[in-house]
């Protein structure tokens, strides 16, 4: 799994990490990934083979683990508002506007990344067009609550044609985040999360929690996509080890 994720091979990974059991790896254990033998070069930029391990093999640096891991932690909070303010919305739960408060601090946070790469004005446009998704959200729940079917449809057609405008916006920014990758990404992020609030509305608790699990997979998916395009697009702030 991770020599697909990081565009390797087992063997590549094995080499960089002798005396590692790599059949019994357990969580919080620390290895060396290498890169790809697309990425990895000798002096004039010439590709070169994989070779045996030494202190100087190009493995993910720590700035590529710090931005992936906070990367991670944003989205899977931006999946996580949610869920609690969709049952709060529809359970009427006390905390609902304290929940939602929370959620939406999350376009800000999220953005504080694209801050330190792009600069503030891309993002201020992060944050309002992300922000927009959730209100977005935020009223289609409302009106499928209420019954009000005219009204979650016109909802809905704007929550996708403003996944449409974060897609452009993003591309436009970052060629290594491609308009369509980025539009089946938020599409799929749109489906499930219309789906976690019918499943809610409907109390099908077990349909609920097995989709949130998908939910919560994706949103991990798209943290990576992000951090492999900033990665591309600065590398010389993710060459030192």
């Amino acid at each position: 799994m991770l020599a697909e994720r990081f565009n390797t091979t087992y063997d590549a990974i094995m080499q960089v990490n002798p005396g590692v059991n790599l059949y019994n790896l357990f969580v919080g254990q620390i290895i060396n990934i290498p890169l790809s033998r697309q990425q990895m070069t000798v002096s004039g930029n010439h590709p070169t083979s994989y070779y045996p391990y030494s202190y100087h093999h190009p493995c993910i640096t720590k700035a590529e683990v710090d931005l992936r891991n906070l990367l991670r932690k944003l989205w899977v909070q931006h999946v996580e508002w949610t869920r609690m303010t969709i049952i709060s919305m529809v359970d009427n739960l006390k905390d609902v506007d304290l929940v939602t408060k929370r959620l939406l601090r999350n376009p800000s946070d999220l953005g504080t990344v694209f801050n330190a790469y792009y600069g503030s004005a891309i993002y201020h446009k992060f944050v309002d067009l992300f922000t927009e998704h959730l209100v977005i959200a935020a009223q289609l729940v409302k009106a499928a609550k209420a019954g009000d079917t005219k009204t979650a449809e016109s909802e809905e057609k704007r929550w996708y044609a403003n996944a449409d405008e974060i897609a452009i916006f993003l591309n436009s920014i970052n060629p290594y985040w491609p308009k369509e990758d980025l539009r089946h990404m938020l599409y799929t992020h749109l489906r499930l999360t219309k789906s976690e609030a019918v499943f809610r509305l409907r109390k099908d608790y077990t349909s609920d929690i097995a989709n949130y699990e998908t939910i919560e997979e994706q949103a991990l998916e798209m943290a990576d996509a992000f951090a492999d395009g900033i990665v591309k697009q600065f590398p010389s702030m993710f060459s030192s080890y």
